[in-house]
């Protein structure tokens, strides 16, 4: 149980310094305290309501650990390598694979509530 509540105040503390520091985290944070609401407009189902706060939870789960990537790379070296680069922009990358998979699943819940079914 120690272990567990250890855990969670790591965890605690990363979302703080995150909440703090780091935009890209804040932005996602308003984004899903906003898809909250909206999504519960958006959604025709449960099962959709999940997905669409789910993929929001899934992004901002890519952003912390790209955040992770660059905080290690930066406590490595702060001078230029092509391999840290190389593992700063793969983090980015999945950051931008990521928000185009949120974009895709709220563009098609938004288009089946406006049609009023699955497409």
């Amino acid at each position: 149980m120690l272990r567990l509540i250890g855990a969670f105040r790591n965890s605690a503390r990363a979302f703080r310094r995150l909440l703090g520091s780091e935009a890209a985290f804040q932005q996602e944070v308003v984004l899903l305290l906003a898809a909250i609401p909206v999504g519960w407009f958006v959604a025709t189902s449960w099962r959709s309501y999940a997905l669409l706060i789910g993929v929001i939870l899934l992004l901002m789960l890519v952003e912390v650990l790209n955040t992770a990537i660059e905080a290690a790379c930066d406590a490595v070296s702060s001078e230029f390598h092509p391999e840290i680069q190389l593992s700063k922009d793969c983090g980015s990358l999945a950051v931008l694979i990521t928000i185009l998979i949120a974009g895709a699943v709220w563009a098609i819940a938004v288009i089946e509530r406006i049609v009023g079914g699955p497409i």
